[in-house]
């Protein structure tokens, strides 16, 4: 057994992540420097998500195929590529809005397989290591919770020091890093690399693949609950991040060096809570806390912001929320990972990944109109209703009392689905 496999992809998470942490707050902050507009921030955060699903949709099998390795250091290659060409352009005076679109649209294509790629050799990772698959799905969020936090904050304070063109120019050089990483340590273990019994690559073959996945996700009600609830959270933590925190926090709040604080505080008891769930959640049933922590994560930060001119109950809410943030990913990775075969790992994670994600395009262009038609406050009350109704789901269907024991293998299909993230991957 030997650590340094898992080791190395956490590594390569918290730098990627970390980095990902300074264009979301960097982009929407020069989106709105460059043009004042919320809507034009909510355009260019429909154009970064919508490539997310397709990708997530179409790339399970090619994942498989190519090696898990392959892609996860290709796509962090293209992501540099795409982040950094931002900050050059402009500082070459040749930047357009559309140029702007197309190049986040680039990075969300390719993001979320490599994403997908690391994520789903967690067991084997975590067998490596010598540890559970829940103690290690807990740590993998932890880390990436921890990097989300470590970014907000250097975010706040480059984009208010150096600004939000440097900013990008910092993200792409830890997607190399991140490529570099994986590519050096990952090297000789089997599963990260191209499955060899795949079946041979056919249009047929890929549609069945595809088809396998989407059967077994519409059979399976407590999966099929969660993908749709996720969904809908998603795309309004779509919004909150890419137009309503950003809009509050150069209108209440003070400008970047702030939001990055509230950002920080999110992902510092995000990791203190899966930390917590580590050590000791799993004494504990699994669809009331799952439940409790989602209503804490969700519609509280909303309201608080629409009724508050001051950083402090804000703040408060969000050291909140992320605590119970923190708890939910580990639970999911857990129930699904548990289901999921390893050679259908990747496809199936890829098929309820765009289910998950459907609605995030969405939820940044919806934010985007909605302060500019109405302001920020009705949009963010508008928004925390639904977040409410949302996450009410697993105490008002019966089929999320299932979420406590996995289920046999089902006989109709052989495909089994895999962990949707309750949280927006990360831009």
């Amino acid at each position: 057994m030997s650590r340094r496999p898992f080791i190395a992809v956490l590594l390569a998470n918290t730098i990627s992540i970390a980095g990902s942490s300074l264009t979301l707050i960097g982009v929407p902050w020069f989106v709105l420097q460059t043009t004042g507009s919320a809507g034009r921030a909510g355009i260019v955060a429909f154009c970064a998500t919508l490539p997310v699903v397709v990708a997530a949709l179409v790339g399970g099998p090619v994942i498989d195929r190519i090696g898990r390795r392959r892609v996860s250091a290709v796509s962090d290659l293209i992501c540099a590529l795409s982040v950094g060409a931002i900050p050059l352009l402009h500082y070459a005076g040749l930047l357009e809005f559309w140029m702007l679109c197309a190049l986040m649209a680039v990075g969300g294509l390719v993001h979320t397989p490599g994403l997908t790629a690391r994520y789903v050799l967690l067991p084997h990772l975590a067998e490596h290591a010598g540890t559970t698959v829940a103690r290690a799905a807990s740590l993998y969020d932890a880390v990436s919770r921890g990097a989300r936090m470590i970014g907000a904050v250097l975010a706040g304070v480059l984009v208010g020091t150096i600004g939000a063109e440097s900013v990008l120019l910092l993200d792409a050089a830890t997607f190399g890093a991140s490529a570099l990483l994986v590519t050096a340590f990952l090297r000789g273990v089997p599963a990260a690399e191209p499955q060899r019994d795949a079946a041979k690559v056919s249009l047929t073959g890929y549609r069945t693949e595809l088809a396998e996945g989407w059967r077994f996700l519409t059979r399976e009600r407590l999966l099929l609950g969660i993908t749709v609830m996720v969904m809908m959270t998603n795309g309004i933590d779509q919004g909150w991040s890419s137009v309503l925190l950003p809009v509050h926090g150069s209108e209440v709040l003070g400008g970047p060096t702030a939001l990055g604080l509230m950002i920080a505080l999110f992902g510092g008891f995000a990791l203190l809570g899966a930390l917590l769930y580590g050590a000791w959640g799993e004494r504990f049933p699994r669809r009331a806390v799952f439940a409790a922590a989602f209503l804490l994560c969700g519609a509280p930060r909303y309201v608080v912001a629409a009724f508050t001119d001051t950083p402090l109950p804000l703040a408060v809410t969000m050291a909140l929320s992320g605590l119970g943030a923190g708890v939910l990913n580990p639970i999911l990775t857990t129930v699904m990972m548990e289901k999921v075969p390893d050679a259908l790992r990747s496809r199936v994670a890829g098929v309820t990944t765009a289910g998950c994600e459907l609605a995030m395009p969405l939820g940044g262009l919806a934010a985007g109109l909605l302060v500019d038609g109405f302001g920020v406050t009705q949009a963010l009350l508008v928004f925390g209703g639904i977040y409410f109704l949302a996450t009410l789901s697993p105490l008002v269907f019966p089929s999320w009392r299932t979420m406590e024991a996995a289920p046999a293998a089902p006989l109709l299909s052989r495909t089994e689905p895999a962990r949707p993230s309750a949280e927006p991957a990360a831009r």
